[in-house]
């Protein structure tokens, strides 16, 4: 990236009060198109999820850095500024730096920043147009709103787990919830989305706004064609496992070395694969001959169509089945994710220098830009990293009364 790039948000400075996820991937994001984010830590312990390891960041001798990976994954690009937010002149700081800034970011309690003067009503007197997001796991309203949330509890609260997993009448079946927290990205992505959005209604008419986002109502609303399909049915849906309840065969099968996924959309493709498969007699059977068949006679189906694919590898499995265009795919671990051509040729893993680790391996966002491409250009910072260089060139703090804050454990 050159000195002359543009970037989408350079005249754009985030307040980030958030920690662990939710939060900071909305900030992360923000940053990757050229924010200037200054994340808030506490003095001596900072983000909970630099504590979050194993993995950690190797330094260059290969012995573990204090950086955990989790903490990495979510914060590059950000400047980290230690502030004891419960005393009186770190809230004063905070106020300073927010009269500042366009966005504020926070995921506490609610009510919690009320205390310290640090919610919307609080800091919208200082700055009338600033956009301030609240991520929440309830919201700031209803029964539930001072109720602490986690990315668990609301996939199970709010019905992930309810359609994942293996079917119930199979073994292994029952609820599961999804390998990584995707309702806190979910509402990291929302968030993000919401802030750009009042950005935009701010730059037109002067005004800011509070932004109310709560893990919950994400969760509900990701749901997408199973919410509408029980709002339309009246039936809740129900876990199909890898499979899926309207199409056969569309779903993994265990090859003679590992598996792949097959997704036959219509009857044309699923007779190229069973005559791939050397079993044209399933293509012909009327049992199986049109997809509502196939699913009226799934359990008779799948077991035929599982010896089958037993008998070849999976790459070649997925050589014969991309010749003839049926939809097929490997299900790779990250270690082949991250060699797949595709994966290379994208840039998606990337590294950046780091004071601690000499380099960090990351991943980099995907929002692929031709003009304001998003490239951070900091490394998640070390906890406190920025302080000295924000409180002198932001605030106009000397650098005795940056000791004394120093001393009296404010910073």
């Amino acid at each position: 990236m050159t000195q002359e790039t543009p970037k989408a948000l350079d005249h754009i400075r985030v307040l980030d009060l958030s920690r662990v996820l939710a939060g900071p991937w909305c900030s992360q994001n923000l940053a990757d198109l050229g924010a200037d984010v200054i994340k808030i830590e506490r003095p001596g312990v900072g983000d909970d999820t630099r504590a979050w390891g194993p993995p950690y960041a190797k330094d260059a001798d290969g012995n573990n850095t204090t950086e955990a990976a989790y903490y990495l994954a979510a914060n590059r690009g950000k400047r980290s500024v230690t502030v004891d937010i419960a005393s009186s002149e770190g809230q004063a700081i905070l106020r300073e730096l927010a009269r500042d800034a366009d966005v504020v970011l926070e995921n506490y309690k609610v009510g919690q920043l009320k205390r310290y003067g640090l919610d919307y009503d609080s800091l919208k007197e200082v700055n009338p147009d600033i956009v301030y997001c609240s991520v929440t796991g309830f919201g700031q309203d209803g029964p539930y709103a001072h109720r602490a949330g986690y990315d668990f509890l609301i996939q199970g609260m709010g019905g992930l787990m309810s359609v994942t997993g293996e079917r119930d009448d199979l073994p292994g079946g029952g609820p599961q919830k999804a390998g990584v927290a995707i309702t806190d990205l979910m509402t990291g992505m929302y968030a993000t989305v919401a802030v750009l959005a009042a950005l935009m209604h701010r730059d037109r008419t002067g005004e800011g706004q509070h932004i109310d986002m709560a893990l919950l109502d994400t969760q509900v609303a990701m749901l997408a064609n199973m919410g509408s399909n029980y709002l339309n049915s009246g039936k809740p849906p129900k876990r199909w496992g890898n499979a899926h309840a309207n199409i056969v065969p569309y779903q993994t099968f265990a090859c003679a070395d590992g598996h792949i996924i097959v997704a036959t959309g219509n009857d044309g493709q699923y007779q190229k694969f069973v005559d791939a498969g050397q079993r044209p007699d399933l293509g012909a059977d009327p049992r199986f001959a049109t997809n509502p068949l196939r699913v009226q006679h799934r359990d008779e189906l799948v077991p035929l169509l599982a010896e089958m694919v037993k008998t070849r590898s999976r790459a070649e499995w997925i050589s014969l089945l991309e010749e003839v265009g049926v939809p097929c795919g490997p299900i790779n671990d990250l270690a082949e994710v991250f060699d797949n051509p595709q994966v290379k040729a994208r840039g998606v893993a990337f590294e950046m220098d780091h004071p601690a680790a000499g380099k960090v391996k990351l991943v980099r966002s995907p929002m692929k830009m031709s003009v304001t491409p998003a490239i951070a250009e900091l490394p998640p910072p070390m906890l406190g990293q920025h302080t000295d260089e924000v409180l002198r060139n932001l605030l106009g703090r000397d650098d005795a009364a940056i000791a004394a804050l120093r001393n009296k454990g404010v910073i």
